[in-house]
């Protein structure tokens, strides 16, 4: 079996068997990846890391050819993110973090700019990054980032140029102008500026995206819309997201 060191945040972890866990990682060089860490449970000196939820480490694995279930020898933790352990509405959006990564990425599909983007989203909620903002960022970036991104460059139907005004289609995946309305009776109105909000923090990093000022009608619609979409194309409601629905993160 090949050996292999790589990045990695985990994405959830399962108690196997009386001593072991498994845990599924996205890791920087592989992608997401699932792994098997023998004894840790019993005997935890032997990995500098607890593998907890959203944690970042540095682990060491052997590649199994015939399994998609990897050995992990080592885990050495390099952040546990303990200031958002302190707060729960941080834990939550945290934690639908880690299982929308898990629901869009197939395995061992690498994606370096989705790692750092999720790196990235934890290091600025584990010091004063707003909650609220952070998910709404992650959920339109990590979008773009994974394939999904939706149309808003012109009719996602007919293709023309969108010049008045338009509706959003979670079935078609982006903008409807007036001609082609009929063609998803789900469709939803949407503002200009909910459009423009969406193409620029598609266009900067996360830093320059904390400092965008969004008006309660665009937060509002950016949350029906994006939520619309993904359960949609995921065929389901994330459990993580109804959780923040009941804190009343809006986005």
């Amino acid at each position: 079996m090949p050996i292999h060191k790589t990045e990695a945040i985990v994405i959830n972890k399962r108690d196997f068997r009386e001593t072991s866990v498994i845990a599924d990682f996205y890791t920087r060089d592989f992608g997401k990846i699932s792994g098997i860490l023998k004894g840790i449970r019993t005997d935890p000196a032997k990995f500098a890391s607890r593998i907890e939820l959203f944690s970042y480490n540095e682990i060491i694995f052997y590649r199994r050819r015939i399994s998609s279930l990897h050995l992990v020898s080592h885990a050495d933790l390099k952040n546990n993110f303990s200031n958002i352990r302190q707060n729960m509405l941080k834990v939550a959006v945290a934690s639908f973090a880690m299982e929308l990564l898990g629901a869009l990425m197939a395995p061992e599909d690498k994606n370096e700019d989705i790692f750092n983007l999720i790196l990235a989203c934890l290091q600025e909620l584990d010091t004063d990054g707003n909650p609220d903002k952070i998910i709404t960022i992650l959920k339109i970036k990590i979008l773009g980032l994974s394939g999904f991104k939706p149309h808003l460059d012109s009719c996602v139907s007919c293709g023309s140029r969108i010049m008045g005004l338009s509706k959003f289609s979670s079935v078609l995946g982006g903008l409807l102008c007036e001609k082609c309305y009929r063609k998803d009776a789900t469709s939803r109105n949407i503002f200009r500026g909910t459009v423009a909000t969406i193409m620029h923090i598609e266009k900067n990093n996360i830093k320059n995206n904390l400092n965008l000022g969004m008006n309660p009608q665009i937060k509002k619609e950016l949350n029906l819309i994006l939520n619309s979409f993904l359960n949609f194309h995921l065929e389901k409601e994330l459990k993580s997201q109804r959780l923040l629905n009941k804190l009343g993160v809006t986005a």
